[in-house]
Parts: C-alpha cells; structure tokens; sequence
C-alpha cells in the first residue's frame, strides 16, 4: 500500500483487514511449507534406502547376466524374446496442492520368455534380477520425481512467505501508523478547536448579560 494512502478511518480499517490477511496467508503457508519439508525429508530418506537396494541389485543382475553370456554366448538373440512391458501406470495425489506421482508396475510373469533348451538358470535368474531392478527403478523414478515436486513447491511457498514477512506485513503496519497517527493528531487539533470556540461561546454570553444595579431608579 502507498505511504500516500488518505488517512481516512474507512482506510484505517481497510488497511488493518489486508494486515490481518497478510498474517493468516504468513501463518497458511509456513504451515504448508513445514508438512512439504517434512514429507520432502521422508521421501529422501526412502530415495536413500531405494538407491542402495537398486545399486546392489544392478552389481548382481550384470553378474548374472555375465555368467550367462560365458555359459551361453553372447545372449543378444534371446533377449529379443523378452515381451515389451506395458505395465508401467502413473496416477497422482496432492500433498497440500502439490501432484505427487504415484508410479505402479505390474509384476512380471514367472513364466520365462525363452525356451528351456536354449537357456540355462542362470539366464533364468539374470532375467529375475533385471525384472527386480526394473520394478526399483519405477519406485525409485516415483521418489525422485515426487522429490523434485516437493522441492519446487518449497522454494515457491518460502518466497511468497517471506515477501509477505518482510514486505507486506512491514508495509500495511507501517501504513496503519501513519494513518493512526494522523487520525490521532486530527482529534487533538479538532478538539483544541472546539476548546477554543466554547471559550469564545462563554466570552460572548458573558459580555451580552447586563451587570446589576445600574438601571434607572423607580419613583
């Protein structure tokens, strides 16, 4: 609001509703902005764990499909077998007005896509293993994205909770003692005023009256 507002009581009072606006919108989106960083720190925490699993998961996979490919050759022709996968669905929630995905994969099949006579088991557990790190991947992809959302919504409310901290609030306060002021000084000026025309009333009623004993005597 303009440090040139008229310091009206209409003002005034429009000015202290947009003050305590201002402090409910502060105190709305500091609130928000803690259960953001609280299911942000959470989801990390998860993201951790999910990167560590799918780490290890990987080493064992390439492991395995490395003992294939020595008992077998070069596996390149049966992986061609391995149906695509269409069972990948994203669907969303809202954490305090932020979408959050939700990543779900369909299980695998146990059934091997590739005929027994031309694979062994240990093509059969490099497959499993893959299919393993394909699901944490998913999960991982969910964390890490709803992660990022969450990171985005943060430094979005923490901006406008400090513009309304340090700009706003200061500003329609400041605004209010202006007016307040200038509301307080206009009474003390209009009730000297009025002082000032009663003494001038009293002043005239006193001189107008006329003063005992000096009217004509009666025979």
């Amino acid at each position: 609001m303009s440090n040139q507002t008229v310091p009206t009581k209409g003002n005034l009072l429009a000015t202290k509703k947009s003050l305590s606006l201002a402090k409910t919108g502060f105190e709305l989106l500091d609130r928000k902005r803690n259960i953001l960083i609280r299911e942000m720190m959470a989801l990390i925490d998860r993201a951790n764990e999910l990167q560590g699993k799918i780490d290890k998961t990987y080493e064992e996979a390439y492991a395995a499909l490395q003992m294939a490919n020595i008992t077998l050759g070069i596996c390149s022709e049966l992986a061609k077998t391995t149906p695509v996968d269409n069972g990948l669905n994203v669907a969303y929630r809202s954490v305090m007005g932020v979408e959050i995905p939700m990543v779900s994969l369909e299980p695998s099949p146990a059934q091997m896509p590739f005929g027994m006579t031309s694979s062994n088991s240990l093509l059969d557990d490099a497959y499993l293993k893959f299919c393993n790190v394909k699901q944490l991947t998913a999960e991982l992809a969910e964390v890490e994205n709803s992660v990022y959302r969450l990171a985005d919504a943060v430094k979005k409310t923490q901006k406008r909770a400090n513009a309304l901290k340090n700009i706003m609030i200061p500003r329609f306060e400041q605004t209010v003692k202006v007016i307040t002021e200038a509301l307080e000084e206009k009474d003390r000026e209009e009730f000297s005023r009025l002082k000032v025309i009663k003494r001038q009333k009293q002043a005239k009623a006193a001189h107008a009256q006329p003063s005992g004993g000096d009217g004509p005597a009666t025979a």
